[in-house]
């Protein structure tokens, strides 16, 4: 691992401070990319996130696919967790903050818009940025788009009922175009190129370099995403610091809880670490174009369900990359197989 890489959560920090700077003091700019949207998706950031993830697809050996079949133990980890256990730990975390824990300091209106946008969060595991910790965490490539693609299929069919469920809202509009944009941007046309490249260079020595190669412009493309995403809402972090902290106390919990419970069934279960590492990824990051959108469809631009889905896209990375920089620590606890 380089210098640059060894300090990366160093350089994601910095690249917090000037995206909150910029929001600040360009705004104008920052109107400018956030103009720059297509189905509740940035296309800026989706460019980069789309950079972030194609030197991993070029990795993607469709021939090894039928392997996952042999190794079933992680993608039954990430389904479950995600599935059974994330939407509804959440859902519960949501309550006891912000209706008894955080009771004395939020108004009741301001506690259910919370509590709604943290369900939303619960709900919608994520898709393209696994890519990136599974890169970073040396995942094995091929079994972590089997379990992102599985993954997406479920949340077609079962994110509405459990969200419904949830917030007790039975005329749940999934935002299909968000959807299918996502998945085409960050899964579909990644996958392509990294196949197209494959091909063209032809020997798997010459993958190795070259993904050797383009790894560090997937990482600058990581912290361009963070500087934007600060700056667009800075202004909601400098406005309301207090609200933001408070948001994010059940977040990190449940971010925290969910990858030890995924992680800890892996090494139970004797995952290889390759596989182990990103599936406990998957449900701890979150899909959070997707509960965005739908938090703003229901409650609105302004409401307090869209401000928690955001504080997520804030929390995100800083903690994935300290979930990563454990998973890396304790790689030899796991079988290398």
């Amino acid at each position: 691992m380089g210098a640059f890489e060894r300090y990366l959560s160093l350089w994601v920090f910095l690249a917090m401070v000037a995206g909150i700077a910029i929001g600040a003091l360009a705004p104008g700019l920052v109107q400018l990319v956030a103009g720059a949207e297509v189905a509740s998706i940035n296309l800026v950031v989706a460019v980069l996130i789309w950079a972030m993830v194609y030197p991993m697809m070029v990795n993607v050996d469709f021939g090894a696919v039928a392997g996952v079949a042999r190794q079933p133990k992680g993608l039954l980890v990430t389904l479950v967790v995600n599935w059974l256990v994330k939407p509804f730990t959440m859902a519960l975390l949501a309550v006891l903050f912000f209706e008894h824990v955080f009771a004395p300091w939020i108004a009741p209106a301001d506690a259910s818009q919370y509590i709604a946008g943290l369900i939303l969060l619960g709900a919608a595991p994520c898709t393209a940025m696994v890519f990136v910790w599974s890169q970073l965490t040396r995942g094995d490539a091929t079994y972590t788009l089997v379990q992102v693609s599985v993954n997406d299929l479920i949340m077609i069919v079962a994110f509405a009922p459990i969200v419904a469920f949830l917030l007790g809202v039975t005329e749940i509009t999934v935002p299909w175009q968000t959807l299918l944009l996502a998945t085409v941007l960050y899964v579909v046309l990644p996958l392509l190129a990294g196949l197209a490249t494959r091909r063209m260079l032809g020997s798997q020595d010459a993958v190795e370099t070259f993904s050797a190669r383009v790894k560090p412009w997937s990482i600058l493309g990581l912290i361009a995403t963070v500087v934007i995403l600060f700056g667009l809402q800075g202004s909601v972090i400098l406005s309301r610091p207090v609200v933001i902290l408070l948001i994010a106390v059940p977040i990190l919990i449940q971010s925290y809880g969910i990858f030890a419970l995924a992680y800890g069934a892996a090494f139970l279960l004797k995952v290889p670490h390759r596989i182990a590492a990103p599936c406990a990824m998957i449900g701890t990051s979150n899909f959070f174009e997707l509960a965005v959108a739908v938090a703003i469809s229901l409650f609105g631009l302004s409401s307090g369900a869209a401000l928690a889905t955001v504080v997520g896209v804030l929390v995100e990375v800083p903690v994935m990359l300290s979930l990563v920089a454990f998973a890396n620590r304790t790689r030899r606890r796991f079988p290398a197989a």
